[in-house]
């Protein structure tokens, strides 16, 4: 009795100090995050003399940033990339990894391991490597080598992610499609994908926060003025600003940046954690 009571204590004890802990992250999050939308809307001087706000509204740091630093064209340039290559890993990794989850062959544990250790190569291993082999195909100024490395470096977290989610689907559902007519591929892109959106969405918004804010690729394969991204367009500004000493502009530039990836968190964080704990069922 005094055992479970002791254990009953050190539970609460425990989610006590988490709840204390995971407030104060908010908190600070909130506060940094509202810091910095305040300061993008004040000027430089009103940001060092900690007087964020004083004079108003200062639309015009956005304004800058849009105009002067071309920011809409490297906002583009990102979601381009982004966009395409979160679609291309989908498209290759959402039917090899729904066979690997339910299919018996030959080699499947071997394939499965190989997908999820391939996560474990940091990508700096890659680089030399792949910087290379493009260079030799006289690839190295086409906009579909990042798109194609971006897709091919989220292939092993994706399906990592997507065999332990198609693997909590019935096979009982595939069976009465190919029942009623349905081919292997059909039955897949009919009725297995549909159902499969809460992880097709998860895994898609980690792949699309990760390639948004991704630098080093984008920095060997983008590093021009009409194909950088936002993360180099960023850079640049900041070289800038050392010069120009407008930090109020600076702080617009990084509202830009992330502003998507928080919206799109802000509206699909239900999907997010449906995916998630779905995805933990099994496998």
């Amino acid at each position: 009795m005094a055992k479970n009571r002791f254990i009953k204590t050190s539970r609460t004890s425990t989610n006590k100090l988490g709840i204390c802990i995971m407030t104060l992250w908010c908190v600070f999050t909130v506060f940094t995050l509202v810091w910095i939308v305040s300061a993008s809307l004040s000027t430089t001087s009103e940001i060092f003399d900690n007087k964020i706000l004083s004079s108003g509204l200062h639309f015009e740091n956005y304004v800058l940033v849009l105009e002067k630093y071309n920011i809409l064209k490297y906002f583009f340039n990102s979601l381009l990339y982004t966009a395409s290559s979160c679609f291309a890993v989908i498209f290759l990794a959402a039917p090899a990894s729904y066979a690997i989850a339910t299919y018996e062959f030959r080699g499947r544990r071997l394939v499965q391991t190989a997908y999820a250790s391939a996560m474990g190569i940091p990508s700096v291993m890659l680089m030399v490597p792949v910087y290379m082999m493009v260079g030799r195909m006289g690839l190295s100024k086409n906009l579909l080598v990042l798109v194609v490395i971006y897709t091919f470096t989220m292939v092993p977290f994706t399906m990592f992610f997507l065999i332990s989610f198609f693997s909590t689907i019935p096979k009982d559902i595939q069976e009465s499609a190919l029942v009623e007519g349905c081919t292997h591929s059909r039955a897949f892109w009919k009725v297995i994908f549909p159902l499969a959106q809460p992880g097709i969405v998860t895994v898609t918004i980690f792949n699309f926060i990760g390639t948004w804010n991704e630098y080093t690729w984008a920095l060997i394969f983008a590093n021009s003025s009409d194909r950088r991204t936002l993360a180099l367009g960023l850079q640049a500004i900041v070289d800038g600003m050392r010069y120009s000493g407008n930090w109020a502009a600076l702080f617009a530039a990084v509202v830009l940046v992330f502003l998507p990836t928080l919206i799109m968190f802000i509206f699909l964080s239900e999907k997010i954690m449906g995916g998630v704990t779905a995805g933990a069922v099994k496998g």
